[in-house]
């Protein structure tokens, strides 16, 4: 985890890691979403 509680190896907050197993299918989508962009700027803003 980052500073910010962001995962450096999936990109996924600590909320979103909590939240996981209780959100539908819409929601993960939109988490892997999320942790794939933050994955993305993190490598082009080293």
């Amino acid at each position: 985890m980052d500073e910010q509680d962001v995962c450096l190896g999936c990109g996924r907050t600590l909320q979103d890691i909590l939240d996981w197993s209780k959100a539908d299918r819409l929601r993960q989508r939109a988490i892997c979403a999320a942790a794939e962009m933050r994955l993305q700027q993190r490598s082009s803003n080293p």
